[in-house]
């Protein structure tokens, strides 16, 4: 039998784990979600032992569904939501408070009172200030959880996201990160990949409290996890830069659009920082060990894939999720309604807080059909506003988007992504791209696969979407779509 690479995906919902192939073929996997805990308006906490407990179980019921011993399972990987963040006791393991997660807005008094240093931050950290980021949210775990302020400075309290949890508990103690979850700390100068002085003090952070920073595929340790065998954990990359390698966008100019809980948009800009003027992300894409890091432009959609759901569950107007595409397709437009939903602000290129969410150009005429279809329309409108800003960061002239993720399974948002941005949109045959990037970056480490090339030939187009609408059409809509964000900018005092 031949060996294979797992990847812990864990994400903001669940944690999986799979097993593939050297050909990259899912063999088998298994997911366990995990509660969302709502203490105030706009808090968003995980408890990260819960997490923990659940990576074992879908590692454990993962080789148990394969049929195989640990001894086939040549290297782990981990992905992860990006920027929830952990602070716990290096001695005895507990957090000291749940993880406070990416959607926590419970950090804007923070981030308002450093506006003063935003330049300073992006220029360092190719990051706007934001409730987003990791930073801010050390900054309040320290003001406000009795205690730890001295625990971090004596050295027993240590933080991480996601992915140095993980690594943390599976290692037994190793204390680290990779560039990509780093660069999404404000706290990483994106020049150097180091930790940076000026802006720890400015957030008042002790630096001991960090993890080491290093490459994305390495061996960083290894692991027992109840098994007989040690396996190297040797690769880490936050979800979306995961992402990116997964679909192989090896190359300067290649693009990837996750359709999930959010929508995340990167461009490789090769070694060379881009910084954005135009409200998208500086971030470091991926780095192989003992080569130069590639960075990435990003655009963050906060609401696409929940979109859906917070329609299913608040309005009963579909009992599934994939019933949408099915409604949406009754009518042949949207009858001029558009949604915007910015229930808590607006992500790129807006970076508005104060936004809510925006129902426009209802009239007698319009059915939940017409509904259905706006809601899917606003997943491809919010893309575009970001390859907009993509084009004109990098200036570059973006041919072509692979896309991954659960909403790819609209045939009609597919059509009409490709319909507004005028380009060929691309779904591969492998659609786990982010579990699988993770994979790739373990397998590199320890020469499971040999180099980028052989891992692009792996890579297989599904289903190509052309363009199919007039520019004229394509224009009118999307000025339409441009005066209704306007309206839903800034509604909140």
């Amino acid at each position: 039998m031949s060996k294979f690479i797992g990847a812990i995906d864990q994400g903001t919902t669940s944690t999986r784990f799979i097993l593939f192939d050297h050909e990259s073929r899912k063999v088998a996997s298994h997911r366990i979600e995990h509660r969302q805990i709502f203490p105030k308006a706009g808090w968003v906490e995980h408890d990260p032992i819960e997490i923990w407990q659940n990576t074992k179980k879908v590692i454990k019921k993962t080789t148990s569904k394969a049929g195989i011993s640990e001894e086939f399972i040549a290297a782990i990987g981990i992905t992860n939501q990006r920027e929830t963040t952990v602070i716990w006791n290096r001695k005895t393991g507990k957090p000291y408070y749940n993880a406070i997660v990416w959607q926590d807005i419970r950090t804007d008094k923070i981030c308002r009172s450093l506006k003063k240093h935003e330049n300073l931050f992006q220029q360092k950290t190719g990051l706007p200030i934001s409730t987003y980021f990791s930073g801010p949210k050390i900054k309040w775990l320290l003001e406000n959880v009795k205690g730890l302020r001295k625990n971090a400075e004596n050295g027993d309290a240590i933080f991480g996201n996601m992915d140095s949890w993980i690594t943390w508990n599976l290692s037994g103690g190793k204390h680290l990160t990779d560039v990509t979850n780093a660069s999404r700390t404000m706290l990483m100068n994106l020049q150097t990949l180091e930790w940076d002085d000026e802006l720890l003090q400015i957030l008042d952070i002790p630096r001991q409290i960090l993890p080491t920073i290093c490459s994305s595929s390495e061996i960083y340790g290894k692991t027992k996890l109840g098994f007989k065998k040690e396996i190297p954990i040797s690769g880490i990359l936050g979800d979306q830069q995961a992402a990116l390698v997964g679909q192989t966008c090896f190359k300067k100019g290649d693009v990837k659009n996750t359709y999930g809980t959010g929508c995340f948009i990167l461009l490789n800009t090769g070694h060379k920082i881009c910084h954005s003027k135009n409200g998208l992300l500086t971030t470091v894409g991926y780095q192989i060990k003992g080569q130069k890091p590639v960075f990435a432009l990003e655009g963050s959609v906060a609401i696409a894939g929940s979109l859906i759901q917070w329609i299913r569950d608040n309005f009963s107007l579909i009992t599934k999720s994939s019933e949408i595409n099915d409604l949406a397709e009754k009518v042949e437009d949207n009858g001029g309604v558009y949604f915007v939903p910015a229930f808590s602000g607006l992500f790129a290129p807006h970076w508005n807080s104060r936004a809510r969410g925006t129902i426009i150009g209802l009239t007698h005429y319009v059915t939940k059909s017409h509904l259905a279809r706006a809601v899917l329309e606003s997943t491809a409108f919010q893309t575009r506003d970001v390859f907009e800003a993509m084009q004109k960061d990098s200036g570059l002239k973006i041919q072509w988007l692979k896309v991954d993720g659960g909403m790819t399974a609209s045939e009609l948002l597919m059509q009409f992504q490709a319909d507004i941005l005028d380009i060929s949109v691309i779904v591969p045959e492998i659609t786990e791209t982010t579990a699988l990037g993770a994979a790739y970056a373990a397998g590199l480490a320890i020469g499971y696969w040999k180099n980028e090339s052989e891992l692009q030939q792996n890579w297989q187009e599904k289903k190509v979407w052309k363009s199919d609408m007039t520019k004229q059409k394509r224009d009118k809509l999307y000025n339409k779509w441009q005066k209704a964000v306007k309206r839903s900018l800034d509604w909140e005092e």
